[in-house]
């Protein structure tokens, strides 16, 4: 008989150490786009709805202020955080231009995501990409009238040869559009995709 329940006992007791490793998990974490704030030897990153995030170890990273970063953390007590990863991304700011047509370059993009947050607006694309580094920026058309407030997403490969697609996050500043009252500012993004011209129309609240 002894023999009999044996394999039960093995059965319950592998089944008892399958549920004791489904019981540990991984830490929650986040990721998000924030931008750098450095005074003296402390550091630490603002999110876009302006949560200051204070890293309790940081090894091996540096940036300046100013610098948008995405970073990936687990929240410890308050706003300390433990940071698993942070990366620096194109951080830009608009360029003006008197001849929008001389200065666009249409080398088009696979877009992902385009939004504003904080007082950024904020890019996810691929372009193909094999050796040689791309020029990417924003251009806001000074031709046309006050009402109409248009932002142009320029894209050059540089001659760049055909290989892969490869994945891109940007942001750009939008300080210079706000007016003196802080009132939402409306504009329209153009951008060259895969498919052609896409627009967006979408709305800057400054944080002053």
């Amino acid at each position: 008989m002894r023999w009999k329940f044996m394999p039960l006992l093995l059965i319950l007791f592998f089944f008892a150490q399958s549920c004791e490793k489904e019981m540990a998990r991984m830490d929650d974490f986040f990721l998000e786009f924030a931008t750098v704030d450095r005074n003296s030897d402390d550091l630490f990153f603002v999110l876009d709805n302006q949560r200051r995030l204070t890293p309790i170890s940081l090894p091996g990273f540096s940036a300046e202020s100013g610098q948008r970063v995405v970073i990936n953390f687990t929240p410890i007590k308050g706003d300390s955080v433990k940071v698993n990863s942070v990366a620096g991304i194109f951080t830009g700011e608009i360029k003006k231009s008197n001849n929008i047509n001389d200065s666009l370059v249409v080398d088009p993009v696979k877009i992902q995501s385009v939004w504003v947050g904080g007082n950024y607006l904020n890019l996810i694309f691929e372009f193909e990409y094999y050796e040689s580094d791309h020029t990417i920026g924003l251009i806001r058309d000074e031709t046309a009238n006050e009402t109409d407030l248009n932002l142009y997403f320029f894209h050059s490969k540089n001659d760049d040869k055909p290989g892969y697609f490869r994945k891109t996050y940007a942001s750009f500043l939008l300080t210079s559009l706000a007016s003196d009252d802080g009132a939402p500012i409306k504009f329209t993004f153009h951008i060259n995709t895969l498919t052609g011209v896409n627009t967006y129309s979408l709305e800057y609240k400054p944080y002053l």
